[in-house]
């Protein structure tokens, strides 16, 4: 096919529908500005799946969508989709993008390993009593200089950073500062350099090759910029490559 034929196709773009805010992304992604089609797939199996030329993970419980994963039979498929296409994990989906993770639950978490990173569940704290929002600031996104307003739930904190030189390299687009967190929270002290770019632990939104990781829940905002982020940086350039 040539590529001015390529550009003319659909772009089939699934969201795993097995648990958490699938619906609420569904709705998001309807609404991204786009000179090509954008076909919206609800994954449940892999003959879903093998439709798609991409893949949100939404936010839920991480190790409930890998159990349902594995019970569906595409937890293997969805490993395979991780090395080829690109995927966005919001939330419990950055967690199982992770290739490890610090504090699983007790039988342990399924990851897909699909970047170069170690996060820990619930970070900031719990549900009940840490869930917190926080003006971003985003590199790349349309209107870069108006904040984006993240919302972060039991949100996973990015611990450890550890690439190959082999891999993709990581590209940080949001770190949130320590004066923004919840004042219980124990990951970070607040007397801390929280522009050190070394640390990993303010990080809250990153790309590596064609896959992005957020902490926090684009689709639970009216802000569908970082949907647009994903199909414009992410999605369309993999389909050239």
């Amino acid at each position: 096919m040539q590529q001015g034929e390529d550009l003319q196709q659909d772009v089939h773009i699934g969201i795993l529908a097995l648990q958490g805010a699938f619906a609420e992304h569904q709705v998001m992604l309807k609404k991204v500005p786009s000179k090509r089609k954008i076909v919206i797939i609800l994954v449940r199996t892999q003959d879903d799946l093998a439709s798609c030329n991409a893949l949100i993970i939404p936010g839920g419980e991480s190790t409930t969508i890998a159990l349902l994963a594995r019970l569906a039979g595409i937890l293997e498929p969805l490993r395979e989709f991780a090395k080829k296409k690109p995927i966005w994990g919001t939330c419990a989906g950055a967690i199982l993008l992770a290739s490890a993770i610090e504090n699983p639950k007790k039988g342990g978490q399924e990851l897909l390993s699909g970047m170069s990173v170690t996060v820990a569940r619930n970070g900031w704290g719990s549900q009940v009593v840490e869930s917190f929002e926080a003006p971003l600031e985003v590199e790349g996104l349309r209107e870069s200089e108006r904040p984006f307003h993240g919302i972060f739930i039991r949100a996973p904190v990015v611990t450890a950073i550890h690439t190959t030189p082999s891999d993709p390299p990581i590209v940080v687009i949001s770190r949130i500062s320590t004066s923004l967190l919840p004042s219980s929270q124990t990951i970070v002290s607040p007397d801390e350099d929280d522009t050190d770019p070394r640390d990993p632990r303010t990080i809250v939104a990153l790309r590596q090759g064609k896959h992005l990781l957020t902490s926090f829940h684009p689709e639970l905002t009216k802000d569908n910029r970082f949907h647009e982020y994903f199909v414009t940086e992410c999605v369309f350039p993999s389909l050239l490559s």
